[in-house]
């Protein structure tokens, strides 16, 4: 990961943008030595409906007592 001073960032900002958006490459921008802000390339990806389907786990009836053999199991 790059890291430049913000100052450096000030100067350069187009030509450091169109070298982001060919690298895909994250920047730190710093301030006095400290990180200040990470500047990442714009995404279009769009998530997908039921991406996350198979990593639910679906009980059949969650309302329903246990029963006298679960119930003494759980205790």
């Amino acid at each position: 990961m790059k890291t430049m001073a913000i100052t450096d960032f000030k100067t350069h900002a187009l030509q450091i943008l169109g070298e982001l958006a060919r690298t895909k490459e994250p920047i730190i921008v710093t301030k006095r030595g400290k990180p200040l802000a990470q500047v990442i390339a714009f995404s279009e990806k769009k998530s997908l409906p039921g991406k996350l389907s198979e990593a639910l786990v679906f009980e059949n009836d969650i309302v329903s007592p246990l029963g006298e053999e679960i119930w003494t199991a759980c205790k």
